[in-house]
């Protein structure tokens, strides 16, 4: 039965002779063998399907970011990470979000999976300054954001001011792209985790979070992005955060539906195994 505690971070646990590793080590592998695999040809007939959470215009067929591309999906992420970066600008979104993708799910010591963290909200951070409309590197310095702020302690970012700047990047994703359903998903869950952490009436006061605005958010966020895994599972849980076990059977149905799902890329296997793992927590 999944319970508010279970974030979908890590599917690895750290030992603690791994937890102050470095970071030079390789990527710790994908686990499954099950995984869709693309090439850069595929790649662009699945792209709709593929990022149906968030607008991305395809690379130009034979582009090297298009092999980049293949390489994340199929699960790939430090070689794509690494292909991004050799791309400049036009290759931080895939750079940015293998880094995170890897971080959020498979890098199993928890000074490098912060450190990753860091990076990204640093890169896209500087792609925001240049570029402030660019939505690829708002939404991603946000997800860093919010995965980091979990990391550190929810509490704790939001005395730093980290959940201040997550909120208006999503929200100017939002107002750039109406329909980026990851960004109506990953601000619905921030509303409900700061409810969660400071209480209603101190979150709408200092931080304009609602109870409504989250459950609000999902079901647009849902709408627009159907397959989503990931928002399923925490829309489970801002249900749970937010009436508490009232909304269990909801949340299990959420869970089940997340788990049942067919994933069509890596990440998406990473969600359902996390969905999975839920209902038998």
């Amino acid at each position: 039965m999944p319970h508010s505690d279970f974030k979908p971070l890590s599917l690895l646990s750290a030992s603690p002779a791994a937890a102050t590793g470095t970071g030079a080590e390789p990527w710790t592998p994908l686990p499954y063998t099950d995984v869709p695999r693309y090439d850069a040809r595929s790649l662009l007939t699945h792209w709709p399907r593929l990022h149906a959470g968030h607008a991305l215009p395809p690379p130009a067929a034979g582009a090297p970011l298009a092999e980049g591309w293949a390489l994340y999906h199929s699960g790939e992420f430090e070689r794509a990470a690494a292909l991004g970066l050799l791309h400049g600008p036009d290759g931080l979104a895939l750079a940015n979000q293998a880094t995170a993708i890897y971080a959020n799910y498979l890098e199993p010591r928890e000074a490098v999976r912060l450190s990753m963290f860091r990076q990204v909200i640093e890169r896209a951070g500087a792609q925001v300054a240049a570029e402030p409309d660019n939505c690829q590197a708002l939404y991603w310095q946000a997800y860093a954001l919010g995965r980091y702020s979990q990391g550190i302690s929810v509490a704790r970012a939001l005395a730093q001011g980290l959940g201040t700047k997550l909120k208006g990047a999503l929200e100017h994703v939002i107002e750039l792209q109406p329909e980026h359903g990851d960004a109506h998903l990953a601000l619905a869950a921030f509303h409900a985790e700061v409810i969660d952490k400071v209480g209603a009436l101190v979150g709408r006061m200092t931080y304009g979070v609602r109870a409504e605005t989250s459950i609000e958010l999902f079901e647009r966020g849902l709408t627009l992005h159907p397959h989503s895994a990931a928002g399923m599972m925490e829309y489970a849980r801002a249900l749970l955060m937010l009436h508490g076990e009232s909304r269990t059977g909801e949340a299990n149905k959420l869970y089940e539906k997340a788990a049942a799902l067919t994933p069509a890329d890596a990440r998406e296997r990473l969600d359902v195994e996390l969905a999975r793992a839920g209902l038998t927590d």
